[in-house]
């Protein structure tokens, strides 16, 4: 009869329940269904982490090439540009419409490699270790008129100097891990290399000049 309630008795029913507990088919499709998101993530976490370390060592092995290039005197900058340029582009998937590339070569010279990074002198009068441009005189040693945390001067210098190449690229990343954790979706990677001018001329001088204010 329609609407009649069986009640299963007491002995039939944990009967049941013990079979269920023992019951484990499809308990692998569960467990995958919870795995499966995490080693996704990770796995594109480790392979866009090996896709960056790609580009990483193509970018600095462009510019170490580009620097020996620099360091002969025929060769013109423009030049060298383009082939660093095309040999990193040749890694990133500049095809992709999607993706955006930035690439930038920013050549410093020095007189020596002691130079690389010392800041320009100046007078502490206060002893407080920093420049103060309005009491404080200090020697211009790159002829740009201002202090300078770094003598360095732009361009690829003359014979026997020392020129530091540096190039960043900014590309949009392969793989989506990180802007599905809420991170951004581009990254920066950057090579330096230093390298000394052929002596194919006597080295120019530098002398220091030193500013007060006034």
């Amino acid at each position: 009869m329609s609407g009649t309630v069986v009640i299963m008795p007491r002995r039939a029913r944990r009967a049941l329940i013990s079979r269920l507990r023992r019951n484990e088919a499809g308990i692998a499709i569960t467990e995958f269904g919870f795995v499966a998101p995490i080693f996704c993530l990770l796995l594109m976490g480790i392979f866009d982490q090996g896709y960056a370390l790609y580009i990483q060592s193509a970018l600095s092995g462009a510019v170490q090439e580009g620097a020996r290039q620099a360091s002969l005197e025929n060769t013109l900058w423009t030049d060298i540009e383009s082939k660093v340029n095309q040999k990193v582009r040749n890694v990133v998937p500049s095809s992709d419409p999607n993706t955006v590339i930035s690439f930038t070569l920013d050549p410093t010279y020095y007189q020596n490699y002691n130079d690389i990074g010392l800041p320009e002198d100046f007078t502490d009068s206060n002893g407080n270790g920093s420049y103060d441009a309005a009491t404080e005189c200090f020697v211009d040693r790159n002829g740009n008129g201002a202090w300078d945390q770094d003598v360095g001067v732009a361009g690829r210098g003359g014979a026997q100097d020392v020129v530091s190449i540096k190039a960043s690229i900014t590309y949009k990343r392969v793989f989506p891990f990180w802007s599905l954790v809420g991170q951004p979706d581009q990254t920066t990677l950057t090579a330096t290399t230093f390298l000394r001018n052929q002596p194919f001329s006597a080295q120019a001088s530098r002398v220091g000049v030193k500013i007060c204010p006034t």
